[in-house]
């Protein structure tokens, strides 16, 4: 060739531009990143349709609740034949402390003193009666003689005898009838199971 566009040297004019390996490297990047998020959006709305395997697992395999032992729930209450009660009349009804003797006698407790009360409790009882004990009658006798007089005020005192005192006070009418003192008494030594909130 020659003329005007004769070409000499070593260098050689380019047809076309040049390549960008970054843009394309980049381009491609995005491209595998777009399909990551859009196979991810796919498989979480077929779980939201489906209900997912995880759900699916868990409806197949039921979780098994721990069933609570009898130990656990029920409580060693001592018998009415075993406590020993004293029975003191703290109201100027005459004849009370022997009527009930006699009651609680027949529903099978020992009885064991009966008489007025105390100059520190005579007619100092203002409710239906007041249960007085050791420290540990708090958790044995006092449960079980409360279901014959329920609402009487329970105290403990520095005794070291098993036996306990029931203090007559002047709300005193009557014991609990038989029936609903032995259901309470049940209610007592086996107590219905609480339901588990996760069964």
């Amino acid at each position: 060739m020659g003329g005007k566009y004769r070409i000499t040297g070593n260098t050689y004019p380019r047809m076309r531009r040049p390549r960008h390996r970054r843009k394309l490297a980049l381009s491609a990047v995005a491209a595998v990143v777009a399909l990551g998020l859009a196979g991810w959006g796919t498989l979480q709305i077929v779980d939201v349709f489906t209900g997912g395997d995880g759900q699916a697992n868990a409806a197949d395999h039921p979780k098994a609740c721990p069933s609570p032992s009898a130990s656990a729930s029920a409580k060693a209450l001592p018998k009415p034949a075993t406590i020993k009660v004293n029975i003191y009349n703290a109201t100027p009804r005459s004849g009370l402390a022997k009527a009930a003797a006699d009651e609680l006698k027949k529903r099978g407790f020992a009885i064991g003193k009966v008489d007025n009360a105390p100059a520190a409790y005579d007619k100092k009882v203002p409710g239906a009666g007041m249960l007085l004990g050791g420290p540990k009658a708090m958790a044995g006798s006092f449960p079980v003689l409360a279901t014959q007089l329920p609402g009487a005020a329970q105290k403990t005192d520095a005794r070291r005898t098993a036996d306990v005192d029931l203090i007559i006070g002047t709300k005193f009418k009557a014991f609990s009838t038989p029936a609903a003192a032995a259901s309470a008494l049940t209610a007592l030594t086996e107590p219905s199971p609480a339901p588990s909130p996760s069964c």
